[in-house]
């Protein structure tokens, strides 16, 4: 049995293909800045923001 190429079959592979792994490089390099040493004192000053009485 031939397979047929469809949109839907066409859509599926590039998804697959292109967008899965643009989204796990965009998703690590957030995880990156989250955890890159440089930026630990502005996360802390902003995790105690809600614990600041003005």
């Amino acid at each position: 049995m031939k397979a047929i190429l469809t949109f839907d079959n066409l859509a599926s592979s590039l998804v697959t293909t292109i967008w899965t792994p643009v989204f796990v490089a965009i998703f690590l390099a957030i995880v990156a800045y989250a955890f890159w040493p440089r930026n630990k004192a502005a996360f802390d000053e902003a995790a105690r923001l809600p614990l600041r009485e003005e």
